[in-house]
């Protein structure tokens, strides 16, 4: 047998290479873990995930401060909302660095070696691994795993410049609240970062081609998450093309389809994101990338070098990180022949807009496509105790059942606590259950999580009629 540095190589410190690396060494395998950045926790940790997490929990502040409920009578402490972008960059980067320590200590205790420096391949089983000094030395290994993630599309025709018009990694470094924001685009990246402005006091604008934001959501949670954004005073501009952006002075000028023109002081960019394969050199090992430049997996996340595994964002849609921890996971008990299971049934989804939506399973768009014959059991915040108390008026929850086997199809929640709350319809769902359970179980009284039992009462009164 060939005798291989490592028995695994994982490149990229992200959710998934973390997963990787760490199953690995559970198994008693020699792993290396590449990181070309001076830090650990990739996309996720450093520019993503946290950090805009983080921002979004001032944002929330800021608004539950201003609303409904018995939070009215809570204090700012004499902060302006200009002082919560202050103190959230401060406790951002704070989580930041207690996250990276302890993903250090974690890898480290596992035996798992750090390997810094860019990566790219020299053939199927070795890289050439070049560190920041300029030195180059070859590492192979047996099995490969790549999960070097993604980065903003970035058109060249986007005059980008880190002050004026950003892209959604650039616009996590502002420590100044602009006046006026404008964001470019109708997805999960954009509606989450207008959430977080708005609340601020920032005047958003935000720009989509389509006729709703987030368009494969059912229609009742798509006009929630609007009238939303309307009252957080964000201007929706649907249906409309961008042709032009062109920087002047301190402003920026947008020119659309129509010939309307726009002006802000900031402009995000979040139209997409792209694999990070520049620095590997694909071809090397054997690999290329298809025409819309990603390489094709199969479902064990294999290339078509059986040994070099794809996963997280560098694997495309979902990109999240709980389902890049899982493909890491799974990627390397396929690999090395151990304990080799697919994952537990439905993936849950979660976006981190004020307020959160989260949903897991089928729209009700796609079983009227397939001609299903399901119930909606529909459950409102505002008519809970709990909704009540905390002031929470347009939270919604929504169960789609089958009429014959009475299983859950799909769950969807939008409102406080969305992301929390999907967790115990997945549950459900995974175990094969059907909506007399939801109905059936008692729920701690007052909480958001008893309104699955008016709604499971609701599609049960459907049913027996």
């Amino acid at each position: 047998m060939t005798e291989y540095d490592y028995d695994l190589l994982v490149i990229g410190s992200g959710p998934g290479g973390q997963s990787a690396a760490l199953q690995a060494a559970s198994l008693g395998k020699r792993v290396g873990l590449i990181e070309r950045k001076p830090y650990l926790g990739g996309v996720s940790l450093q520019t993503g995930t946290i950090p805009s997490k983080a921002l979004r929990e001032a944002a929330y502040l800021a608004s539950r401060f201003s609303s409904r409920g018995m939070r009215d009578a809570m204090q700012v402490h004499g902060q302006q909302h200009s002082g919560f972008l202050s103190e959230a960059v401060g406790r951002k980067q704070a989580v930041i660095d207690r996250h990276e320590r302890m993903l250090l200590n974690q890898l480290m205790s596992h035996g798992v070696t750090l390997l810094p420096g860019e990566a790219g391949f020299a053939d199927a089983h070795t890289v050439n691994l070049h560190s920041s000094s300029g030195e180059a030395v070859q590492l192979s290994a047996a099995v490969i795993v790549l999960a070097t993630g993604s980065r903003p599309r970035r058109p060249a025709d986007v005059p980008f410049d880190r002050e004026r018009v950003l892209d959604s990694t650039s616009i996590l470094k502002m420590t100044r609240l602009p006046r006026r924001l404008t964001i470019i685009g109708g997805g999960v990246i954009a509606c989450e970062f207008a959430t977080i402005f708005a609340p601020l006091g920032v005047a958003v604008s935000l720009v989509d081609s389509h006729d709703h934001l987030l368009a494969y959501l059912d229609e009742d949670i798509q006009q929630i998450l609007e009238n939303d954004l309307l009252d957080m005073g964000v201007q929706l501009h649907m249906k409309t093309r961008i042709k032009g952006i062109e920087r002047q002075g301190e402003q920026v000028q947008l020119e659309t389809g129509s010939d309307v023109k726009l002006e802000t002081d900031v402009v995000l960019y979040a139209l997409g994101r792209e694999p990070n394969y520049d620095s590997l050199d694909l071809a090397a090992a054997g690999l290329a990338a298809d025409d819309h430049g990603w390489v094709r997996i199969n479902a064990q996340h294999q290339t078509t070098r059986q040994h070099i595994y794809i996963i997280g964002d560098l694997a495309g849609r979902p990109s999240l990180a709980s389902t890049a921890m899982e493909q890491g996971r799974l990627a390397v008990n396929h690999a090395f022949d151990r304990d080799h299971v697919e994952p537990a049934g439905q993936l849950p989804m979660a976006i981190y807009t004020i307020p959160e939506l989260s949903y897991v399973g089928k729209t009700e768009r796609e079983l009227q496509d397939q001609g299903a014959d399901y119930v909606v059991g529909r459950a409102r915040f505002s008519e809970s105790a709990r909704g009540q108390i905390i002031g929470e008026e347009r939270g919604f929850m929504k169960l789609l059942v089958d009429r014959s086997s009475r299983k859950l199809l799909g769950v969807h929640i939008i409102g406080e606590s969305a992301s929390e709350l999907v967790h115990i319809g997945l549950l459900a769902m995974n175990c094969g259950a059907g909506v007399d359970l939801l109905a059936n179980t008692v729920y701690n009284y007052p909480t958001l999580a008893h309104c699955y039992k008016s709604a499971a009462l609701d599609c049960l009164q459907q049913l027996q009629a």
